[in-house]
């Protein structure tokens, strides 16, 4: 069992930040923001974190961790208890202090999309562009509808449309008003698996072709990566982490971080002679953990690799296909269990013995109490 490597890759090496970032301007800043729905119970807890123009922040978290209730806080829907919540540098959230949604600029598309079920689409549309003189109300919306390719649609009412339709009329009626900020809460949770994949690649290309800030909530790691510039994990309503995809993924602050943005393995080690020694190897003590001390290493299923070995003690348990790859559940002559994932085609049975070769190019330590037992 041999572990190979540690290239600690900074974010914007990992390609998670543009070159431009820090030139544009801030549109929204959270500071230390707490949102209480009763006396004593925080729904969201000192939370930070700020994006800039053009940016696409994704909330990511369990059910009930106060993804939605940040985005309420955003819109001015919620008060806060604590902090403040600045919009294009002006306060609009503080004890005390609540800007009405209206005047806050904000757009937002619902899980359910929220549209008038008696008007048309290009009605839909227009709604909230009311006080604008007629032409200029005509060419905005057409425009949208060209830019969303709702065109030929604009007579067809909400029932008439597919669900990725009703979605697309959604955003072009948040996106015509131009937005400071765009909100999206979970807006793929009705739609089937293929429509979201080619919903996700439609939303990404159009938040990039209009320039638009956006926060997105979703309890999907997968979504997250494949939208967001940074992502927010949240958890009991507190900020885990606020980082590129990128490093959530390969450098989670916390366990559960690394457990939730994917499949994580926790290996016991030891720290001896400047190394952690664990079962399957050794590996760097990066954080400079003292002689003695009791750790874990964190290695994902792309970090592990299988051959056959005859008379092996570690043998494979279980194989799940998933298209493109096999994962492999793998068990150790401890007891203890890893995942490898490898190609498609390199398929082995249920009970082969096997050598594990590990090679990580992000070794994560963290102290042995700080890991709680996996619940599968």
């Amino acid at each position: 069992m041999r572990p190979i490597g540690a290239d600690q890759k900074t974010a914007a090496q990992a390609g998670g930040v543009s070159s431009d970032e820090g030139t544009r301007p801030m549109v929204l800043e959270l500071r230390k923001v707490t949102c209480a729905y009763e006396v004593g119970r925080a729904a969201i807890s000192e939370v930070s974190f700020s994006v800039r123009e053009g940016e696409i922040l994704c909330l990511l978290g369990p059910s009930g961790c106060g993804k939605t209730t940040t985005l309420r806080v955003i819109a001015g829907f919620e008060p806060v208890v604590e902090g403040e919540v600045y919009l294009e540098g002006h306060l609009a959230s503080a004890p005390g202090v609540l800007l009405p949604t209206e005047r806050r600029r904000v757009g937002m598309v619902f899980q359910e999309y929220a549209l008038f079920p008696h008007l048309r689409v290009v009605e839909n549309i227009a709604f909230g562009l009311r006080d604008l003189p007629s032409v200029q109300r005509e060419t905005q919306v057409h425009a949208m509808l060209a830019m969303t390719g709702l065109t030929g649609l604009e007579r067809r009412y909400p029932h008439e449309l597919s669900g990725g339709q009703q979605q697309r009329v959604a955003l072009a009626r948040a996106l015509v008003q131009k937005p400071v900020v765009l909100l999206l809460d979970e807006p793929f949770s009705n739609l089937d698996p293929d429509m979201t994949r080619k919903m996700r690649e439609d939303l990404h290309d159009l938040l990039r072709r209009t320039k638009t800030t956006a926060i997105l909530v979703t309890h999907d790691h997968e979504e997250a990566f494949a939208l967001a510039d940074r992502v927010a994990v949240l958890n009991n309503g507190c900020l885990e982490q606020f980082d590129t995809p990128e490093a959530i993924y390969h450098t989670p602050s916390t366990p559960f971080v690394a457990d939730f943005v994917g499949q994580a393995d926790f290996i016991p080690g030891i720290v001896e002679n400047g190394k952690v020694v664990t079962e399957i190897g050794e590996f760097p003590n990066q954080v400079g953990y003292h002689g003695g001390a009791r750790v874990v290493v964190m290695i994902r299923p792309d970090d592990v690799h299988i051959a056959p070995l005859a008379n092996g003690a570690t043998r494979i348990l279980a194989r799940q296909f998933r298209g493109s790859e096999n994962l492999y559940t793998i068990g150790l002559p401890s007891g203890q269990v890893v995942h490898s994932s490898e190609v498609s085609t390199s398929v082995y049975p249920v009970g082969t013995p096997v050598e594990l070769q590990v090679i990580a190019t992000h070794i994560v330590l963290f102290e042995q109490d700080r890991v709680r037992p996996p619940d599968r």
